[in-house]
C-alpha cells in the first residue's frame, strides 16, 4: 500500500507534465501567430512601397507652346513640385494654327493637338492683351499683331501707333491681359482655366523684364510695368499667374502624385 507521500510526488509530477504541455501548447501558437504577424507586417511594407512606386515622385506636366518665356513663368509659378517641359523638348509634336475666335478656343485647339501626340497631362494657354479703346485688340491675335512671327518689338510699336492714331491719352488707355488656360489628357480637355489683371498701357516702353507687352503694362494699384516690377512680384498678380492657381487646385484633384510641398 503506498503512502500518502509517496503518492503526492506522483500527483505533482503529472500535473507538472500537464502544466508544461500546456506551455509548449501556448509557445506554439504565440509562434505561429507571430509568424502570422510578421508576414502580414511584410506583405504590407511590400503593398506599400509597391503603391508609392508605382507613382512618379513628381507629376509630369507638358506646357503646350514653345515660347520659352512663358514655359518658364508657369514653371516658377508651380514650383518644384512639377516637372514642367514644353513643345521644344518634343520637337515631333507640330504646333496647330491657332484658328479660334476666342481665347478659351484657342487654348483647347492647342492642348488637344499635343494630347494627341503626348501620354500624360498637357496644360495650354492663350493669352493676350485686350485694350479698350481699340475694342479689345489686339486680342486673340496678340503676339502676332504685327504679323505672323512678328517680334514682340514690332507687336510693341504697332500697338502704341494705334493709340496714337486714335489720341487716347492717360486713363483712358485702360486695358487688360487675359489668360485661358485648358488641361487635357487622353484626348480631351478636363477644364478651363480663366485669369485676368486690369491696368493701363503707358505712353513709352519701361523695365527689361517679362516679355510681350510688359515694358507698356501698369497693373492696376503699382507705379511699375510688368517689365519693371520683380519676376516674384509680377508671378503673383499676373493674368497667367491668376488662371494657373485655379488650374494647379484642379491639377492636385487629378489621379496623379500629389506635387511636393
Amino acid at each position: 500500500m503506498k503512502t500518502p507521500e509517496a503518492v503526492e510526488p506522483a500527483t505533482k509530477r503529472e500535473s507538472s507534465t500537464k502544466y508544461t504541455k500546456k506551455q509548449e501548447k501556448h509557445v506554439s501558437i504565440c509562434r505561429t501567430v507571430s509568424t502570422r504577424h510578421s508576414r502580414i507586417l511584410l506583405f504590407r511594407a511590400s503593398a506599400s512601397h509597391t503603391r508609392k512606386g508605382s507613382f512618379p515622385v513628381v507629376p509630369k506636366l507638358l506646357v503646350a507652346t514653345k515660347n520659352a518665356h512663358k514655359s518658364a513663368e508657369i514653371r516658377a509659378i508651380l514650383g518644384s513640385g512639377w516637372e514642367v517641359t514644353d513643345l521644344n523638348a518634343f520637337p515631333e509634336i507640330p504646333a496647330p494654327e491657332e484658328t479660334g475666335e476666342t481665347f478659351t478656343e484657342n487654348a483647347a485647339i492647342k492642348a488637344l493637338a499635343a494630347s494627341a501626340k503626348f501620354a500624360g497631362l498637357v496644360l495650354s494657354d492663350d493669352s493676350g492683351l485686350e485694350v479698350d479703346a481699340l475694342d479689345g485688340a489686339p486680342g486673340v491675335r496678340s503676339a502676332r499683331y504685327a504679323g505672323e512671327n512678328a517680334p514682340d518689338a514690332d507687336n510693341r510699336a504697332k500697338l502704341l501707333l494705334a493709340l496714337a492714331e486714335k489720341e487716347v491719352r492717360g486713363k483712358a488707355r485702360t486695358a487688360r491681359f487675359r489668360c485661358v488656360m485648358a488641361v487635357a489628357r487622353d484626348g480631351q480637355v478636363l477644364g478651363h482655366f480663366h485669369g485676368t489683371v486690369e491696368g493701363v498701357i503707358i505712353p513709352r516702353e519701361r523695365g527689361e523684364g517679362g516679355f510681350g507687352y510688359d515694358p507698356l503694362f501698369i497693373p492696376d494699384g503699382y507705379c511699375e510695368t510688368f517689365g519693371e516690377l520683380p519676376a516674384e512680384v509680377k508671378n503673383q498678380l499676373s493674368h497667367r499667374a491668376r488662371a494657373l492657381e485655379e488650374t494647379r487646385k484642379f491639377l492636385e484633384q487629378l489621379d496623379v502624385a500629389k506635387p511636393n510641398k
